[in-house]
């Protein structure tokens, strides 16, 4: 496998500017960051998102999971030991697969308004992306507690097929969360780009308060409607 920073297929390492500027018009893209540990309930309130605004979900554990089972990948075997470890993947195959995807929906539908489920995990990805692809707009962190995250993942395990929801990789999974993931939340938090809503309740409590926040933060608008 060719070192990462030398493959050609990874972003530039010398744009000098984003790929995109904040927005839903031509060259523009607009991006909201979806945090929260294991089982916090990030796909589902992303699907309540997108069914009512329009936006493209795009998570990068699936595009992760997808790329690791595509034939032929080069990174697929690294992939594939970094999520069994519960360790976070170099941010240049994760950053690329995501620009990727946003570029492969613009010009299918010319949709530019993403959730990016998952991302960033890391302060140098989070850095990284807002550098080389677009800023985003802001965070939507869903706060749960590990008790509640532990149970739903169990449960979770029992129909799912991820090879991370086990036992083993979920403590792996909680501690880089805390370790790596949470340092990003409160960077953003400090430039007051972050939507914190309660995820401890039922799933229709915890879209109520999503909703309360997009309105507030002015992004109420159907899909179509910013274009």
């Amino acid at each position: 496998m060719p070192p990462l920073e030398d493959n050609p297929a990874l972003p530039a390492p010398n744009r000098t500017q984003p790929l995109f500027s904040p927005g839903t018009s031509k060259d523009q893209a607009l991006v909201i960051f979806v945090l929260g540990g294991p089982g916090a309930g990030k796909g589902t309130q992303c699907a309540n998102v997108v069914r009512d605004y329009g936006f493209k979900h795009l998570s990068a554990g699936d595009l992760l999971r997808e790329e690791q089972d595509r034939p032929g990948s080069e990174f697929g075997e690294l992939i594939r030991s970094y999520i069994k470890e519960g360790q976070i993947v170099p941010m240049e195959v994760t950053i690329q697969l995501l620009e990727n995807a946003m570029n492969a929906e613009i010009s299918k539908t010319q949709n530019r308004k993403f959730l990016i489920d998952g991302f960033p995990r890391k302060m140098d990805q989070a850095l990284k992306f807002e550098e080389a692809v677009v800023p985003s707009k802001f965070t939507l962190f869903l706060d749960c507690d590990d008790q509640t995250m532990h149970e739903r993942l169990i449960d979770r395990g029992k129909t799912s097929g991820r090879a991370d929801d086990n036992e083993e990789s979920i403590k792996k999974r909680f501690r880089t969360f805390v370790e790596q993931s949470r340092p990003v939340v409160e960077h953003f938090e400090k430039e007051d780009r972050v939507v914190k809503v309660d995820a401890t309740t039922s799933k229709e409590e915890v879209y109520k308060r999503v909703q309360e926040h997009f309105e507030k933060e002015g992004l109420c608008f159907y899909y179509g409607d910013a274009k």
